[in-house]
């Protein structure tokens, strides 16, 4: 067995000693969350929008013709090679997992996005939350002046906290290199909260009229909002607090920035950043534009695992390297790759998980797995069991239906 199974119900139907087995390992994660928010533990996730080939990135195959002009590089792990287009990223592999064996049934990018993070199909019906959601309902410090979950770079991704609410949802910032919009006040601090006062006083009268689910979402966001811009931890989006040489060190695109900004944002006490490199999907011109994005990425990201380790912040930082599918390992016509659910890689680092090591492989062409073949499903379980988050925990629906944070996952064996 190379995955440890968590299918509640159907433990429940074989024995009784089986759901004993389900309920002590609820009651661990319930223990585990309170001890992971004591901690401060938090996520990063690292979104590739648009698809990223694994031959160009975490799993090359220089020895096959589908490999066309990328080359592979030897790691700090013996014996694992990754794309010579990771040279920085090749320094810091004994802190990543790679995973080589992810599939997916999904071939469409809003789709195929919707399902990897939350697990689920799109429904008419029912609006799933995002990862970021998750853990800022289960894990984060709602009353901290910054908000649980930030997302950085502009891109298409629209999920949110769905039957969460507002208080999960993402606060926004599409440019990494200036403050967020409006944040600045344009006044007095006494004026500003006597008018965040008369505010309120007018938002009785929706109260009154039947409006009070909307009025008091909107007053979540309009009291969270006021929070932060008057709080001294507005200064984690001043890179001006950070030194030169540190800010060097990432890089200078926006995705250094976003690193960066994650790195400051986790030292501040959010729980949850989503940093965006986008671009992935090359469906021409897949070498010259996947060593673009791989210049992109490769120096920050190995700069922001090695400078949460020095911190001290890796051991309680999840970080999570990912896009919605892969790209087709044979070249098109147009010199590029399409979409490919099939196959394709990721990589985690921190938290706990299990650095310099690869779990799943893909055949010598990188078309079909050939070994521990992993679903999204099992990798949000295992992303959750890290960050002390029960996967099993049901959230009631605006139609009074319950729905698990997964389903049908399982733990990954050695991550």
């Amino acid at each position: 067995m190379t995955k440890s199974k968590f299918n509640r119900r159907q433990m429940i139907q074989r024995s009784a000693v089986g759901a004993m087995a389900v309920s002590a390992w609820q009651a661990n994660i319930a223990s585990q969350a309170a001890t992971m928010r004591s901690q401060k533990t938090s996520c990063i996730l690292l979104w590739m929008g648009g698809g990223p080939s694994h031959l160009d990135t975490w799993d090359p195959k220089p020895a096959s013709a589908n490999s066309g002009e990328a080359g592979s590089t030897q790691t700090a792990v013996t014996g694992v090679h990754i794309s010579d287009r990771l040279p920085e990223t090749a320094k810091v592999m004994q802190d990543i997992c790679l995973l080589r064996a992810m599939h997916g049934p999904e071939g469409s990018h809003p789709r195929a996005t919707y399902w990897a993070q939350t697990g689920y199909l799109p429904s008419a019906s029912i609006k799933h939350p995002t990862i970021g959601a998750h853990v800022s309902h289960h894990i984060a410090n709602l009353d901290t002046d910054l908000p649980a979950f930030i997302r950085i770079g502009g891109n298409r991704n629209l999920i949110g906290a769905g039957l969460l609410g507002v208080e999960h949802a993402p606060f926004s910032i599409s440019n990494p290199n200036q403050p967020p919009a409006n944040t600045l006040i344009q006044t007095t601090e006494n004026r500003f909260s006597r008018r965040m006062g008369l505010l309120g006083k007018l938002e009785e009268d929706s109260m009154r009229q039947g409006a009070e689910h909307w009025t008091r979402a909107n007053r979540k966001i309009y009291d969270k909002a006021a929070q932060m811009i008057t709080s001294p931890l507005m200064e984690a989006f001043d890179f001006e607090q950070e030194s030169v040489a540190n800010r060097e060190s990432y890089g200078t695109s926006d995705f250094a920035a976003g690193c960066l900004m994650a790195r400051r944002l986790v030292e501040s006490g959010v729980t949850f950043v989503e940093v965006s490199s986008n671009n992935w999907d090359t469906h021409f011109d897949n070498y010259e534009r996947t060593t673009t994005l791989c210049g992109e990425v490769d120096r920050p990201y190995a700069r922001l695992l090695a400078d949460l380790k020095e911190r001290g912040l890796l051991e309680t930082t999840l970080v999570i390297w990912m896009g919605e599918f892969g790209r087709t390992p044979r070249i098109n016509g147009r010199g590029g790759r399409d979409h490919y659910p099939r196959a394709y890689s990721l990589a985690l680092a921190g938290c706990g998980v299990s650095g310099g090591q690869v779990i799943g492989a893909t055949d010598s062409g990188g078309e079909d797995i050939v070994d521990r073949k992993t679903s999204v499903p099992d990798l949000l379980t295992t992303i959750y069991d890290k960050l002390g988050i029960d996967a099993f925990h049901e959230n009631m629906s605006s139609i009074g239906r319950p729905i698990r944070v997964v389903e049908n996952g399982s733990l990954i064996d050695d991550v």
